[in-house]
């Protein structure tokens, strides 16, 4: 069953469960703002994806620049710390399904494993 980690307020995270619903499969949407997955689920999420942790940061929001987040000697670790505390931090939507894991930002990006 397909995963997303959803945020309701974001549109392109809305524009592809809207997708994922149209399979006409069921889909699994955990709103992680609510429901933040464990450190270790964040970190498989994300090396999943092919990311970095800093890769997997939204750096537009304000609470960003006021935790100092674009220090580049910052370690995952505290990159990890910062989205445990503020949720937001991290960029959405995440989509898995049976081929694979994708941050889906640009929207197109979730073709690659429908």
């Amino acid at each position: 069953m397909p995963r997303i980690y959803h945020n309701p307020r974001c549109s392109t995270s809305r524009k592809a469960l809207e997708a994922l619903q149209a399979t006409g499969r069921p889909v699994e949407v955990v709103e992680y703002l609510q429901a933040l997955p464990s450190r270790d689920e964040l970190r498989a999420l994300i090396r999943a994806a092919g990311l970095t942790v800093r890769e997997a940061l939204r750096p537009k929001e304000s609470v960003y620049a006021d935790l100092g987040l674009a220090d580049a000697s910052l370690t995952d670790e505290q990159l990890l710390d910062a989205i445990e505390r503020h949720p937001v931090l991290l960029n959405r939507p995440f989509v898995v399904t049976d081929k694979g894991t994708r941050l889906c930002r640009p929207f197109e990006t979730l073709q690659e494993i429908l």
